[in-house]
């Protein structure tokens, strides 16, 4: 039986939102899970994010990507002095292992978790990815600074050449709405910031949504 394939946009230590979305969804020993990164920052509680995706790994079939504010983090926890010119690096002033609150500090467990990401990923039919890409690049060509950093704001990629439907975050989009425009979907709700954490079912269209405290959205359809 072949199951479903959903992705889940920016969670931004929304740990709530990730627990009330992920039993909301209930997924499946066949279903794929996609969660497009920024794991971290901004919202409450960081480790509590990676604690749920850690858990939901050994589980079920994850597929993590790595977004720019968790590469903002394996950056600053190796030392580099690039970090602060990194757009929004100011958002990681603190010790790397200390990101929402400085008693709670992340292990090597939710580090090697990071480190284990990927930049993107394909099926037949979709890419998955956190930021943007070049239309005309195969994706082992892309570049990372488009896949981890390029806001959709800057310009809106054309269909990819492998003609698949591109699934992307980190833009987030304030009215709390999935961008669709068709050959790409920005799913990055802006749950920290008032929104909502979004799940779609990239093959039915069925899309779920839950506030950063879990209270969720009623259920709906991209078609």
């Amino acid at each position: 039986m072949t199951g479903r394939t959903i992705a889940i946009g920016d969670i931004h230590g929304c740990s709530m939102a990730l627990r009330s979305l992920l039993q909301a969804v209930d997924p499946g020993s066949n279903d794929l899970i996609v969660t497009l990164g920024d794991y971290v920052n901004r919202g409450p509680d960081s480790r509590g994010v990676l604690d749920q995706l850690i858990d939901l790994r050994r589980r079920s079939r994850l597929i993590s990507i790595l977004g720019n504010h968790d590469e903002m983090l394996l950056r600053a926890r190796g030392g580099s002095s690039d970090v602060a010119q990194r757009p929004a690096g100011g958002l990681l002033t603190r010790a790397a292992s200390e990101i929402d609150r400085p008693q709670i500090a992340l292990t090597e467990g939710h580090f090697g978790f990071l480190e284990a990401c990927d930049d993107y990923f394909e099926t037949d039919d979709h890419i998955f990815l956190h930021a943007s890409y070049d239309p005309v690049l195969p994706m082992n060509e892309q570049p990372t600074s488009l896949l981890r950093w390029q806001s959709l704001r800057r310009g809106i990629p054309g269909r990819h050449v492998s003609g698949k439907t591109v699934v992307a975050g980190h833009t987030s989009q304030k009215n709390g709405k999935i961008l669709d425009l068709g050959h790409l979907r920005c799913i990055d709700t802006y749950c920290y910031g008032g929104g909502w954490l979004t799940a779609l079912d990239v093959h039915s269209g069925e899309v779920w949504q839950v506030d950063v405290r879990g209270r969720a959205r009623p259920r709906r359809s991209l078609r």
